[in-house]
């Protein structure tokens, strides 16, 4: 199916979204959405034959643990709610833990690299034969942007995908921001990797900006697409015309002429093109073998202790980057106090100045073990057990706002201690 051009549809530009010519499609942040009904914007967008496209986020299907069916569920609904034509989600991890390490769920709020092995490929096929059982329409999976490197890696990354492919028949989401990211990170040439894929398998591409510090590059969704970002998606086009090319931004939405400006950049390249168009691959996708339960308990150690080390201060795993693993873990506490800001928008307003580095202080110590809205909770309930804010009204308007959202009276003392237990637990 030939999608076109689109943009990421997200509430803050819902507005704008409907006002740009020339789109085509939209994607929408699954877990974003309602089971039952849809936001007015995308209903408008919908008579208009706008297709829109389901995104999932949580579904962590690089995990050591096989797909929620729950999850499923609600990703099927959407994509049946919305008529789509398929759902995409990433190659990924989101959580870890439980019950085969014997240590707490650990969420990381963020998509993490899967190590390109032969065991955790397998997990991997496994799990995406579970979600394409699950769902009615056809799965594309995302390549994802990292700052870190697994050691003793079996596989490129182009021929983790290619043998992805070979063995699921799932299609592919090919982000080229996130091969640029990989490149200026990892150092892997995004030539190599598209050298390697199965172009005839991608179901479309995203393109998206970010931003370079300290010789870092960060997958902001909230910058300008950089020229690098274009030339890789030149050199993909050079190979294939893409059924669909789809610019993303999550964070600091620029005017509407700006968005404009950036999709009439994506359609220069794609004019410019050079590859041939090709239909959908069909590979005959062979019998699966049943994963061993001690190979996903294997894999679920090795993201355990990755993670752990991430948002519960644990040493770095043996053979990891000391220094990058400091890095991504500032960067997800940095998204965790903006993601708790924006959904629960109160917080910031009662703590004024000092919501951001409270927060970090307390995210420092205390990983998330479900979503944001319980993190939000669980802040607040952390500051008014210590006595804070200082200040008597807006310690009183904290304890309101908690009260209506958690429970009639703050934990009591045999609460605290079971929280801090486990909170000791994490740590260690």
């Amino acid at each position: 199916m030939r999608l076109g051009i689109g943009i990421g549809w997200r509430p803050e530009i819902a507005d704008e979204v409907e006002a740009l010519a020339g789109i085509d499609w939209v994607e929408a942040v699954a877990e974003n959405l309602c089971a039952d009904h849809l936001p007015d914007s995308l209903v408008r967008l919908r008579e208009r034959g706008v297709t829109v496209v389901p995104h999932g986020v949580s579904l962590g299907l690089g995990g050591a643990d096989r797909p929620d069916p729950g999850k499923l569920a609600d990703l099927a609904a959407r994509a049946t709610l919305l008529g789509a034509p398929l759902v995409t989600e990433h190659i990924a991890f989101v959580r870890a833990g439980g019950a085969r390490t014997g240590s707490p769920v650990l969420e990381a709020g963020h998509l993490l690299p899967v190590p390109r092995t032969r065991a955790a490929l397998d997990v991997l096929c496994e799990n995406v034969r579970i979600a394409q059982d699950a769902l009615p329409v056809p799965l594309a999976l995302e390549n994802i942007a990292a700052l870190v490197s697994w050691p003793h890696e079996e596989l490129t990354e182009g021929r983790f995908l290619a043998e992805l492919v070979e063995r699921t028949g799932v299609r592919l989401l090919i982000d080229v921001a996130n091969l640029h990211t990989n490149h200026v990170n990892r150092g892997e040439d995004p030539a190599a990797a598209l050298d390697e894929l199965p172009v005839e398998a991608i179901a479309y591409v995203h393109v998206a900006g970010g931003v370079e510090k300290d010789g870092v590059w960060h997958d902001t969704h909230a910058h300008p697409v950089t020229a690098p970002v274009l030339d890789v998606l030149a050199e993909l086009c050079s190979r294939i015309d893409p059924p669909g090319v789809l610019l993303e931004r999550d964070d600091a939405f620029p005017p509407t002429g700006e968005l404009a400006g950036e999709l009439d950049a994506i359609r220069g390249v794609l004019e410019k093109g050079g590859g041939a168009s090709a239909a959908p691959a069909t590979p005959e996708v062979p019998p699966a073998s049943p994963v061993a339960e001690c190979v996903r308990d294997g894999v679920a150690v090795a993201q355990t202790a990755l993670l752990s080390a991430l948002v519960a201060g644990t040493p770095a795993p043996e053979g990891f980057d000391p220094r990058r693993l400091r890095v991504q873990s500032r960067a997800l506490a940095a998204k965790r106090a903006d993601v708790v800001s924006k959904v629960a928008p109160e917080l910031p307003e009662i703590l004024g100045g000092g919501y951001r580095a409270a927060f970090l202080a307390y995210a420092g110590a205390r990983p998330m073990a479900s979503g944001y809205r319980r993190d939000a909770l669980d802040f607040a309930e952390h500051l008014l057990v210590a006595g804070r804010p200082e200040d008597d009204a807006a310690r009183r308007r904290l304890t309101r706002w908690w009260r209506d959202r958690a429970a009639p009276r703050p934990p009591g003392r045999a609460t605290r201690l079971a929280r801090a237990a486990r909170s000791v637990l994490v740590g260690g």
